[in-house]
């Protein structure tokens, strides 16, 4: 029988046994790099299925219902992006996506079909855990935040952010941010005018303390320009960012 091109996962320890693992799926059309991931995330305590193209990532995710994808940009059958589309207008996932190239239109693509992270290859296997790791602590805590239905909206100029339903709009228009960029804006308008470095954006925003991902940084807040208007972000050069009134 021919397959399907995912390889199943080792089951699951119960939660009573050793807590509820987290299941990602690998996404690579180059099977020694997938593997070596995989490998990785095993010994990181990851229950990690793989797929290598585009029609059996989405069967994947269908089938098996990630926590988290690491998805490569440059993939058969139909790309990494796609991949993206298709599988978080079913449900929302995290993502993190792989590129060979440092290219920023790919990267804000990315960002803008839903990915929540990227790396550019090549990477260190040690860097692609941390991210994984942080990116799911995230999940954990947005879900035991409980929306406070009362919490005012912020209005700043024709800017509303509606924190109880995650909603933005900006002259009466809606946006649609991805819950990162949602948290990443509601972290600058808490703090309008103020210019807030990109190593704490990262750490308070995505939990992660190395400098290192600070690319990350300016690429959502390109995706945020991209959406709310270039004049809602002020770039102070070699420090940060601060959100102007709109």
């Amino acid at each position: 029988m021919k397959s399907n091109g995912v390889q199943p996962a080792p089951k699951a320890l119960s939660s009573s046994a050793a807590g509820e693992r987290r299941r990602v799926l690998v996404v690579d059309d180059e099977r020694m790099i997938a593997e070596s991931i995989a490998v990785r995330l095993r010994a990181e305590g990851f229950s990690v299925d793989t797929a290598h193209d585009g029609p059996a990532a989405v069967a994947a995710a269908r089938l098996i219902r990630p926590d988290l994808v690491v998805l490569d940009v440059m993939l058969p059958g139909f790309d990494g992006l796609e991949v993206c589309r298709r599988i978080q207008a079913e449900r929302p996932v995290a993502v993190l996506m792989l590129t060979a190239r440092d290219d920023e239109n790919d990267l804000l693509v990315g960002l803008a079909v839903g990915a929540d992270d990227y790396l550019t290859k090549p990477f260190s296997m040690r860097e692609l855990a941390a991210r994984v790791h942080v990116l799911l602590r995230r999940l954990e805590r947005l879900a035991q935040v409980q929306p406070d239905p009362n919490q005012t909206p912020i209005v700043l100029g024709d800017l509303e952010i509606n924190r109880a339903q995650r909603r933005v709009t900006r002259a009466g228009i809606e946006a649609h941010l991805t819950p990162t960029e949602f948290d990443l804006l509601v972290n600058l308008a808490t703090r309008p005018r103020t210019v807030l470095p990109r190593e704490r954006l990262l750490a308070e925003v995505w939990g992660w303390a190395d400098a290192s991902g600070t690319r990350t940084v300016d690429s959502h807040i390109k995706a945020l320009r991209r959406k709310l208007g270039a004049d809602l972000i002020r770039t102070v050069h070699g420090v940060g960012y601060a959100l102007e009134s709109a």
